[in-house]
């Protein structure tokens, strides 16, 4: 295979700074920063949350809520914030089948996401939800909203594995948030 036949991987130095991040880190807090860190560094200027199923027994059964235990842009998506989701295609795909979703484009967006403008006016157009799993079932959100129109194969790869290093974390997170993973 010839130098442009190879795949893309991380950086050797994003590798060790994660690395020595999670060596380090004391919390989901510092944990998470460092995957940002690293999430930039391999596919440039994004926001990244990480929401909680806090869905309750006694909510709806044909409703979702999700809660926000983490984000690179705390001024415009606060940690704690809460959205109430109806059973919708991107519901059942991300949170009931525990399927990554990629949305493309601010119409694909608008689908999905009620507050699309605001997002469109942080210059963002695109999106990556991870479901983040225990037991086989996505009990939290790994979301990375880009700059960029189109995800290349290689983008979404290290957003899957950067969700996938931040799932322990926010495991051991949830407790300490008092939420409890619905339906």
């Amino acid at each position: 295979m010839g130098a442009s036949m190879k795949p893309a991987a991380f950086p050797a130095a994003v590798c060790d700074s994660l690395c020595d991040a999670f060596g380090t880190a004391a919390n989901c807090d510092n944990a998470l920063a460092a995957i940002h860190i690293a999430l930039v560094a391999v596919v440039g200027h994004n926001l990244l949350t990480v929401n909680l199923d806090a869905t309750q027994p006694d909510d709806p059964p044909d409703e979702v809520q999700l809660q926000r235990l983490w984000t690179s842009d705390p001024g415009a998506y606060p940690v704690g914030g809460r959205k109430r989701k109806t059973l919708t295609p991107w519901t059942r795909q991300l949170l009931h089948r525990a399927e990554v979703f990629i949305g493309e484009g601010d119409a694909a967006l608008a689908v999905v996401f009620e507050e699309q403008k605001s997002i469109a006016e942080l210059g963002l157009h695109s999106v990556v939800n991870v479901p983040l799993l225990q037991g086989g079932r996505c009990v939290a959100t790994f979301n990375v909203l880009g700059t960029q129109t189109e995800w290349l194969a290689h983008e979404v790869a290290a957003i899957r594995l950067l969700a996938l290093l931040a799932t322990p974390w926010v495991l051991r997170a949830r407790p300490a948030q008092g939420t409890s993973a619905g339906g």
